[in-house]
């Protein structure tokens, strides 16, 4: 239905208005009629397009009947389907008659201009803005919904500034530009009109801190272009040109959604009606439309890594070369964050998770610093940040604890669950449930994670450990078959179950740790032996098994598509539990090629019974595995390859506005 609006008219004298193109004005004839009237007959110039709405019967003109009854509800509507050449160049006639009379008692006069007002955007989501027949002012989920989309503007595109381009007001270059979008307001019909008349953009009170607007005129110097609306400006008022039917604005993101902030953004543009000096001007036309947000996206470990990082801190000069080495093999850069930066902070996938914002128009990484904050706190600001490189960060006011490091972040690949597709996956975040009182993810990462709507978080249960974080029990392997992907577990049954094996074999005194300086030894037999170490794996398998059972359910999953990689824990319940030996599944997943943390199992043969195993599992799926040496490195630390690297990967194919979620 067209949008409609209501016109006074008057018997005393003419009057003139402004008729939008695509719309419905309705002319109230009985405000108007004089006191004795009973009929009215009505006619229009050619330009104009009249109908009688009468006893809810709607009647195009002309017709046979040329007199209608003043009855209450009768209605007069009409349209124009060109624009007008000059002001008031089209007009409607209304006569009114007493009962029986030959002459009017009274006439109406309108006389109309036809102009046209659009704010349009990429609604249709093709990359360029047009004109459309969708509805401008909703958005849509889903490859056949449509409404415009926005990013936060949170690179930093010229590297002398100090912040994000998001926290200022300034275009600093033609590349800060094109990380925003085009809203494009097209006024068509005679200049003149516009001088009695006044155009306003405006973003409701609400939105005007998510969003800032520029525009430069109709010039393309960088220098013209002005911040007009967003912040404390919620009007602009726009002058047509005389010269150019278009003005185009240029849109930023300033906020990613969160509590309180769904990512919908609205603009209006409303043609405003100057009338007698000393009143308010009136509303006669507005446009709407809508633009989303894009949600901040995380990329799981089987997509193709597109850059390596690691840390360089003292005595981890042939862990970094071995990190190096496997990135060479998967033809990936390696980025090596000096001591100067990392400030003895090695646990680089504990500082930041990288991950994506996407519009049709532009893709760039984002990268997201965890409230942690020790040495490595300064290096995605002053290392990461930069042209088409984001930024976001979110705080932990009330302290933070371990399980705020983003080892406790993962994300699993796409996922169909019980016919519910996760075509970008689902987040994987550990919490203390289903232990009361324990450790939990800050209340504002969690909440910004859940409000990003694409990735649907999991909550998963890691405070039986002693660091906290999911990446010590579970990764993810690309696999050819099947959904894709395989889930490694950590498996102390699996372990055990591999040891006796091993001494039915005749092998119980082989040991573990062997080439390790001043590290104990224990046996095969030694370890199966030792009834409190078996006791507290129990308890830890039962950990895994809880979890076991919500990635099933979460992510669809059946047996076959779960791995249990041989791993032991030791600690107590009241500590956690820490990596009996280094934690095979916390591994490096650089497409094909794996960088496992070397185990130091006991000697098979002259072969680490444990690596062999590990093959065993991950080598028919066309995967290459690397062991490293980390024992002293990290393992003893507390961590493991995952923990001290992490990747940039490719976006997912899949575009996040085709997700219904």
């Amino acid at each position: 239905m067209a949008q409609q609006r209501r016109v006074q008219l008057s018997t005393q004298r003419p009057t003139s208005t402004v008729c939008m193109l695509g719309t419905e004005l309705s002319l109230d004839v009985c405000g108007s009629a004089p006191k004795d009237a009973v009929a009215f007959h009505v006619q229009g110039t050619p330009g104009v397009k009249l109908y009688v709405v009468h006893e809810t019967q709607s009647v195009k003109l002309p017709s046979s009947v040329c007199r209608w009854p003043l009855a209450a509800g009768a209605e007069v509507l009409l349209a124009m389907d060109a624009l007008s050449k000059d002001v008031g160049d089209e007009k409607v006639r209304i006569s009114y008659f007493r009962e029986a009379g030959g002459v009017p008692v009274g006439r109406a006069m309108l006389y109309l201009t036809c102009v046209d007002v659009s704010l349009d955007t990429d609604a249709s989501r093709s990359g360029a803005v047009s004109r459309t027949l969708l509805d401008k002012a909703t958005w849509t989920w889903g490859p056949d919904g449509h409404g415009a989309i926005l990013l936060v503007n949170c690179d930093r595109d010229d590297p002398k500034a100090e912040t994000p381009d998001n926290r200022d007001t300034a275009i600093r270059s033609y590349a800060d530009l094109k990380d925003m979008s085009q809203m494009v307001l097209r006024t068509r019909g005679p200049h003149t009109i516009f001088a009695g008349h006044r155009l306003l953009l405006h973003v409701d009170f609400g939105d005007a801190d998510k969003v800032g607007v520029f525009y430069g005129g109709n010039s393309v110097a960088l220098e013209e272009y002005k911040h007009v609306l967003g912040g404390s400006k919620l009007t602009y008022a726009v002058k047509p040109s005389r010269h150019q039917e278009e003005s185009i604005f240029y849109v930023e993101g300033l906020a990613f959604p969160d509590v309180g902030f769904s990512g919908l953004v609205a603009f209006h543009v409303t043609l405003l009606e100057s009338p007698e000096k000393g009143l308010l001007e009136t509303p006669i036309f507005t446009d709407t439309v809508v633009f989303r947000v894009a949600p901040w996206i995380m990329t799981p470990n089987t997509a193709a890594p597109l850059e390596v990082f690691v840390c360089s801190v003292d005595n981890n000069e042939d862990f970094v070369a071995s990190v190096g080495a496997l990135a060479e093999k998967a033809k990936c850069p390696l980025t090596i964050c000096p001591l100067l930066e990392n400030r003895q902070d090695r646990w680089i996938q504990d500082e930041v998770e990288f991950g994506y914002v996407q519009a049709p128009h532009k893709t760039f990484p984002v990268v997201f610093d965890s409230p942690r904050d020790r040495g490595l706190k300064d290096f995605p600001v002053k290392s990461i940040l930069g042209p088409d490189f984001g930024y976001v960060a979110r705080q932990a006011p009330e302290g933070t604890s371990s399980l705020d490091s983003f080892g406790n972040l993962e994300v699993s690949p796409a996922v169909t669950v019980r016919g519910k597709e996760y075509p970008l996956g689902r987040i994987l975040i550990g919490s203390s449930f289903p232990r009361l009182g324990g450790r939990r993810m800050a209340k504002a990462v969690k909440d910004f994670l859940i409000a990003q709507q694409v990735q649907a978080p999991v909550e998963l249960f890691s405070d039986w450990l002693h660091v906290g974080h999911v990446d010590e029990f579970l990764s993810f392997v690309p696999a050819p078959d099947r959904k894709g992907f395989r889930l490694l577990l950590a498996s102390p049954s699996a372990c055990y179950q591999l040891l006796k094996e091993k001494q039915e074999e005749g092998f119980g005194e082989a040991a573990m740790f062997e080439g390790l300086e001043k590290v104990p030894k224990p046996t095969i037999n030694e370890i199966l032996a030792n009834e409190g170490l078996w006791k507290f794996n129990n308890y830890v398998q039962s950990c895994i098994n809880w979890n076991r059972d919500i990635l099933k359910r979460a992510l669809g999953l059946a047996e076959p598509d779960i791995l249990n990689i041989p791993q032991l824990f030791r600690g107590d319940v009241a500590t956690g539990a820490e990596a009996f030996f280094p934690d095979m599944v916390n591994m490096l997943v650089l497409g094909r090629h794996l960088g496992i943390p070397k185990p130091f199992g006991p000697l098979v043969g002259g072969q680490c019974c444990l690596e062999q195993r590990v093959r065993a599992l991950l080598e028919p799926l066309g995967l290459t595995c690397t062991f490293i040496d980390d024992y002293f490195s990290y393992h003893v630390l507390s961590g493991e390859v995952h923990c001290g690297t992490n990747v940039r990967r490719k976006p997912f194919a899949f575009k996040w506005w085709h997700v219904v979620p």
